[in-house]
């Protein structure tokens, strides 16, 4: 990645902050906590990485990504109105009775979303299912999964990381959104998960670390996670719970809070935008 290009995608992830707040701000319901720590990696992988077209959303031999963590919907929903996948005057609708932007995603009603999520757990074993089925047609498209914290405290995900190992699904690429921070507490106080390179290594993965805040390294991992074969990889992503806003980082409380006036003034001014 050229520095050139690493800048274009870092402006791309603060204007996605700002727009970010606005939107939650203006509606005052949404979840800002796990949005803002996922900002750099949604944005590399349709900024930079994945082969979609807004333009036929259905396009066969596309690769997927799957928000396993529905709850971060708003930054999904802004990612793809950039993209094209429909007016950014939809946004102002979000989380409103009959919206195509329901608070967690709906395949249903929303271009460009690949499988309804919100019951968190699900997203992986899904996810196998479509990279399993773009094998057995002969694609190659890869199929990724995003997940927090808290979700893998799920049995669902490791029934799906038992199954992905035995099928080999090499095009499968889990992400783990590692914030350590969940909605009532940290990982810590709410159900350690111990050593997580050992806990998927131990189900059959290949487990790759990186900066989730810094898009070049994230690139480069994924990058480096296609060159694998005959097995499943997850990218165990550092990040910061309620990145770029600094008395929303690390805080449990702002997993879905509201945004009143003066937090949203402190916001702006941190994040360099207008009142």
């Amino acid at each position: 990645m050229t520095d050139e290009r690493k800048l274009e995608l870092e402006k791309q992830c603060l204007n996605f902050r700002r727009e970010l707040i606005d939107l939650l701000h203006s509606i005052q319901t949404g979840h800002p906590g796990g949005s803002l720590s996922s900002v750099e990696i949604m944005t590399s992988l349709y900024f930079e990485l994945m082969n979609i077209d807004p333009g036929n959303p259905e396009m066969e031999g596309r690769d997927r990504f799957i928000l396993s963590k529905g709850h971060a919907a708003p930054m999904l929903y802004l990612v793809l109105a950039e993209k094209g996948f429909f007016p950014k005057e939809e946004l102002k609708s979000l989380r409103q009775i009959n919206s195509m932007l329901q608070g967690h995603p709906c395949v249903h009603k929303t271009p460009g979303v690949e499988l309804s999520t919100g019951p968190l757990g699900l997203g992986l074993s899904a996810g196998l299912g479509m990279a399993l089925s773009e094998r057995m047609k002969g694609s190659k498209a890869y199929t990724y999964v995003l997940m927090g914290d808290g979700e893998i405290q799920e049995g669902a995900v490791w029934e799906a990381a038992m199954s992905a190992s035995k099928f080999k699904a090499d095009h499968l690429i889990g992400i783990l959104d590692n914030n350590g921070v969940q909605l009532d507490g940290t990982l810590e106080e709410i159900m350690p998960m111990g050593d997580l390179k050992a806990k998927w290594e131990s189900f059959g993965w290949r487990v790759l670390s990186c900066d989730g805040h810094d898009v070049e390294d994230f690139c480069q991992t994924v990058a480096e996670a296609k060159k694998t074969e005959g097995q499943p990889v997850i990218i165990i992503a550092k990040t910061v719970k309620g990145k770029g806003i600094s008395f929303m980082e690390g805080k449990n409380t702002w997993h879905g809070k509201a945004i009143n006036d003066e937090e949203y003034k402190k916001a702006k001014e941190e994040l360099g935008g207008e009142e």
